[in-house]
């Protein structure tokens, strides 16, 4: 599990562990953490190794979750160049192992490799529109090579892999500074700050439950041989910032007031995933509803002593 201490990585791991799996997390904790994995370390069948996947890795697996990125605009543009080298040669690097060790390999891509959308929902047919020289494409372009890597791998060497493209996901465990906008809400909601809306606030995006899209990673992984991918793995339902934005206030019974600011570069003005492959591949669909979700990620907010 590369970025397993991360949000994504260590629900995963968690989940695996639980199912009676032995479990290898790796991760450069450069913006994962040990605190998210404290459950798990003294467990015998789980192993940590702090390692930049950068480097190559020599560690015995039949399975390999490949997670490792930050994923949050602040978090990549930070260092864009190491955002990509991360997101490029980690991949090679992952693939070279899965090729040695004969193990099936997964890719958590993005939605963002279909950048700011032309097409409403997006399918996993559409190509995309991906400004290869904005601030953005460090991450964009970065997911997009490594998803091409994938496949040559797959038709160069027969290698088993599978691609899923992640849509906006939240819950527990959310890095309270990743700037990600239902973690912004929340954290300045429960402080009492003006929540800070981009744009308008009539960009839409559609959010998943962690539990829900943790389950669809592992039935993907797990899914018939000839079913690569790439699949979708999101919720459907779409919504407005604002809306969010009045979900958050609702359930957080703040008094925070809205202010806004201008829409960041190549931002996308829609997002939304068609799951119909998802649905008939892999019999998935989301359980949580937005606000359900949203209050179990607000529990363990006011939990950190914001």
């Amino acid at each position: 599990m590369t970025g397993g201490a991360g949000f994504l990585g260590s629900h995963l791991c968690r989940r695996l562990v639980a199912e009676g799996n032995h479990v290898i997390c790796v991760d450069n904790l450069y913006t994962g953490s040990r605190a998210n994995l404290s459950e798990l370390l003294e467990s015998p069948r789980f192993k940590f190794i702090e390692h930049d996947i950068v480097e190559p890795l020599n560690v015995d697996v039949n399975q390999i979750f490949n997670l490792a990125c930050p994923a949050s605009p602040v978090h990549y543009q930070y260092d864009p160049i190491k955002t990509a080298k991360t997101s490029v040669y980690g991949a090679i690097n992952m693939l070279n192992l899965a090729k040695e060790k004969n193990a099936r390999i997964l890719q958590a891509s993005t939605s963002e490799v279909y950048g700011d959308p032309e097409v409403h929902p997006q399918t996993e047919t559409y190509r995309g529109s991906v400004n290869p020289i904005g601030i953005r494409a460090c991450y964009d372009e970065g997911k997009r090579m490594a998803e091409t890597l994938f496949f040559d791998y797959f038709r160069q060497f027969g290698l088993k892999i599978k691609v899923v493209r992640i849509f906006n996901t939240y819950g527990p465990h959310m890095h309270p500074n990743d700037g990600r906008v239902v973690s912004n809400f929340i954290v300045q909601a429960l402080r009492g700050d003006s929540i800070t809306v981009y744009g308008d606030g009539t960009q839409t995006r559609s959010f998943c439950y962690v539990d829900d899209l943790i389950e669809g990673m592992i039935r993907m992984m797990n899914s018939r041989d000839e079913f690569t991918g790439p699949v979708n793995l999101g919720n459907p339902g779409e919504f407005t910032m604002l809306e969010l934005a009045e979900k958050v206030l609702r359930i957080t019974k703040s008094n925070s007031k809205l202010t806004f600011a201008p829409l960041p570069m190549d931002d996308p003005v829609k997002r939304k995933p068609d799951i119909s492959l998802a649905r008939k591949e892999l019999g998935w669909e989301p359980k949580v509803n937005l606000d359900e979700g949203l209050v179990k990620t607000v529990e363990y907010f006011k939990g950190l002593n914001l």
